[in-house]
């Protein structure tokens, strides 16, 4: 009886340390595995949230201030002040140069 024993707790001894080993493994394996796509995901140049949100605030802030720059433009298109748009200056023709003897 003795020895069954001994025998018995040798083998459960061996299985827990097994089962040790292995959950390590797999702890292990998943803090790699967390790692590699943590790489994979910086390499893709993706923007930060803070970088986001600072970009959208910009365009938000753009967006209103043309919108209030179009209303002051109707508003002088409507009270007929509106300055007219320079015109571009004609360019005189080239004129072919003489004595060219061709």
């Amino acid at each position: 009886m003795q020895s069954e024993n001994r025998l018995f707790d040798d083998f459960v001894k061996v299985l827990n340390g097994a089962a040790g080993t292995f959950a390590g493994m797999g702890r292990e394996a998943e803090a790699g595995f967390r790692e590699r796509m943590r790489e994979w995901i910086g390499g893709l140049d993706m923007v930060s949230r803070d970088e986001f949100e600072a970009v959208k605030a910009i365009a938000v802030a753009a967006r209103e201030e043309n919108q209030a720059l179009k209303a002051r433009i109707d508003a002088l298109d409507a009270a007929g002040a509106a300055p007219t748009p320079p015109r571009a200056k004609a360019k005189k023709p080239a004129t072919p140069k003489a004595g060219r003897g061709d």
